[in-house]
């Protein structure tokens, strides 16, 4: 009699329980678990007899690892909340249901210490790819480290797909899908510009994020184009959410400062903004005009509806997936680099009602 102890001594049945019950090998097992080999009649019953008596239930992450499995795409997120970087959860996850994949989602919480955890958990649970959302924080050992974990799921058989940041520097096996950030801010600074303004509050984002940084080049990229001198003192560094847009403004009016428009790295700082220009008496777009970036819903259910730019988010996360999904049934896939590798999705200005040429021309009284 078999000295093994019975499975409830030991916690769940393992396979090769299943095969030392069945008297057979445990390939023997995997193949009529996993349908994908021909087996004969006698022994699918005797191993599926054995599945029954012992209550066994296949390790879906182990057949993932073996190729047999469910691939799993693994969304890292900084806000599951936040609206522009869900539509790319969404695009990801409509592209991955329609190939049979299952989709896991994960939140960093802003905090990239917890993004980097998260990739390396990810990596040990055996996903297909892991697919990280937004901007990256621009310091070297983060980039460093993050190439590693990149080489980690080559080699492990996954992959590391960047949407909305810039790729990680030199050779380094991973697939981008940006956008054009710097071009949608330099497009919209453009557009107060040619609407007479001169002095615009600029709320780009954390300073050390590579999205807000790209869109406050941008901006300062349209000034120089017109001719216009860009104030640094207009620039407010903060989170991408509805306080910030709101204390800025008010922390700007209290100074008072002076601007004629407000240019709001996202559209749901810029619903802050709004709040606290009229909290203070002060009229949108009449007054003071406003634009945002991103185009969520949001920006058309404002009053008045904002004029913003436009980036695709559903269509980076379908783009993401198929990335993915053209490497893995390519085979060894192609290296940064390569055709492909790193994909740049065009932007553009939403024109609506919250812009207005200034009332009064900013430093006309003071002969400017």
């Amino acid at each position: 009699m078999s000295q093994r102890k019975a499975p409830g001594d030991a916690g769940r049945a393992t396979i090769r329980d299943v095969a030392q019950r069945a008297g057979v090998s445990v390939a023997s097992v995997s193949r009529v678990l996993s349908g994908n080999y021909p087996v004969s009649e006698e022994l699918r019953r005797r191993v599926m007899k054995v599945v029954r008596d012992l209550d066994y239930v296949t390790n879906a992450h182990a057949r993932s690892l073996a190729g047999g499995g469910t691939p799993t795409v693994a969304i890292l997120i900084n806000n599951i909340t936040g609206a522009a970087f869900a539509h790319v959860a969404k695009g990801v996850e409509g592209a991955a249901t329609l190939r049979g994949w299952l989709s896991l989602v994960g939140t960093t919480g802003d905090d990239p210490e917890r993004e980097l955890a998260l990739v390396n958990l990810m990596r040990q649970q055996g996903v297909a790819a892991v697919v990280l959302l937004g901007g990256a924080y621009d310091y070297d050992e983060y980039q460093l480290r993050m190439a590693r974990f990149a080489r980690s799921l080559d080699a492990a058989g996954s992959h590391l797909v960047l949407v909305g940041r810039p790729p990680l520097e030199g050779d380094v096996p991973a697939t981008t899908v940006d956008y054009d950030n710097e071009g949608g801010a330099y497009a919209m600074a453009s557009h107060l510009l040619s609407a007479g303004h001169r002095r615009v509050l600029v709320l780009p984002g954390h300073q050390e994020l590579t999205t807000a940084q790209g869109r406050l080049k941008g901006a300062q990229r349209a000034f120089e184009a017109y001719g216009v001198p860009f104030d640094p003192g207009l620039v407010r560094h903060g989170p991408y959410d509805y306080e910030h847009g709101y204390d800025a403004v008010e922390e700007s009016l209290r100074e008072d400062l002076d601007f004629t428009a407000v240019l709001a790295g996202t559209d749901v700082v810029a619903a802050g903004a709004t709040q606290a220009l009229r909290a203070a008496g002060l009229r949108v777009p009449e007054d003071v005009s406003i634009v945002g970036y991103d185009d969520i819903p949001l920006a058309s259910q404002l009053t008045p509806q904002l004029t913003t730019v436009h980036v695709p988010y559903e269509e980076m996360g379908r783009v993401a997936l198929r990335a993915v999904a053209d490497r893995r049934e390519g085979g060894s896939g192609r290296r940064k680099g390569a055709d492909g590798d790193h994909l740049v999705l065009g932007t553009h200005v939403v024109v609506r009602n919250s812009v207005r040429p200034p009332a009064r021309r900013a430093g006309a009284d003071r002969g400017e």
